[in-house]
């Protein structure tokens, strides 16, 4: 694994982590937005105003946080609005490359190999990692945004006239909907990073309890409501839903998330499958992908890549989340 020191490409450890041997995650560095008149946004940060066919998004489908760009971009109607190229599953001894195999493509944008190429056309002496998703602006030539939280409320609500669908960040449910999403990150998106990554058995020990603390509490939730806020369906679902449609096939073994799995807790496994079943999610799931993507690409917890063959998950089959 690598990154970017002053536009040079160079391999290092595969994760940063503090002295206590736990997994830090890095800021990412590019917070601008867009906006429909093109003011600064929510930030503060640089304003690129919405126009259809003017932006970009990279990503990756093996990624739970490009995932949630990509299901927000298709809820919202804006596929043909914002173009879309797809890095390989695998993350190779420079990163992210575009490969063109099955169910990726090439760089339409600017033909490059690899996804740093991507940073370096924006900043030629970019030093940090090399992340998915990226939204990038066509016009100005310039990355608008790394960071897949931001990403989706601009392709919510940032677009104006151009996006359609559901609003789901609705003014009324923003005090709960942050509050659960920064609780839901801290333990289950970013937990099991936590702990597939951890150097400690503390470490481990911490973050694995920590992640299934929490979906003990949203068991004991969703079987009061249908969805994580009330009776809609949010911004806050999808943030959580890349994050257990990959569980039970990858972080539970790969990343030793193994107390329980999603499909031993009735609530959530119904949830997860209402979720998948919305038109259109099911064919932005590729678990085949992901399974690849972890199993084949961190040497230092699966060094001989072999990929399992299982688990059956089942997501197709019928829920009962409409008894609320």
């Amino acid at each position: 694994m690598g990154l970017l020191v002053d536009g040079k490409w160079q391999t290092e450890e595969l994760l940063p982590r503090n002295v206590d041997g736990k997994f830090i995650r890095r800021e990412p560095p590019y917070r601008n937005w867009v906006t429909p008149d093109g003011e600064p946004g929510p930030s503060g940060q640089g304003g690129f105003k919405a126009e259809a066919g003017r932006y970009h998004l990279y990503i990756c489908h093996a990624c739970p946080w490009a995932h949630r760009t990509l299901i927000m971009r298709h809820l919202k109607g804006l596929d043909d609005a914002i173009s879309l190229n797809v890095v390989s599953h695998t993350y190779y001894d420079k990163g992210w490359e575009f490969s063109g195999g099955k169910d990726t493509t090439p760089d339409t944008i600017h033909n490059s190999k690899y996804l740093y190429e991507v940073y370096l056309q924006d900043n030629p002496d970019f030093t940090g990692r090399v992340s998915v998703p990226i939204l990038w602006d066509k016009q100005r030539g310039a990355i608008v945004s790394n960071e897949s939280s931001e990403i989706i409320r601009m392709f919510n609500s940032g677009f104006g006239d151009l996006a359609s669908g559901e609003d789901y960040y609705p003014q009324a449910l923003r005090a709960e909907i942050d509050d659960i999403n920064d609780k839901i990150f801290h333990t289950v998106n970013n937990g099991v990073y936590k702990s597939g990554f951890a150097k400690s058995q503390d470490a481990y020990e911490e973050a694995v309890t920590n992640i299934f603390a929490t979906l003990d509490e949203l068991e004991e939730r969703l079987s009061k409501q249908r969805y994580l806020v009330g009776a809609q369906i949010t911004e806050a679902d999808w943030r959580l839903f890349t994050t257990l449609v990959r569980f039970d096939a990858v972080y539970y073994g790969h990343f030793k998330c193994n107390i329980r799995r999603i499909m031993d807790y009735p609530n959530l496994q119904n949830y997860l499958r209402e979720l998948y079943q919305v038109p259109g999610i099911s064919d932005l799931v590729f678990l085949n992908a992901n399974k690849l993507h972890y199993y084949s690409s961190h040497e230092s917890i699966n060094p001989l890549g072999i990929v399992p063959a299982g688990p059956e998950l089942s997501l197709d089959a019928p829920h009962d989340r409409a008894r609320f």
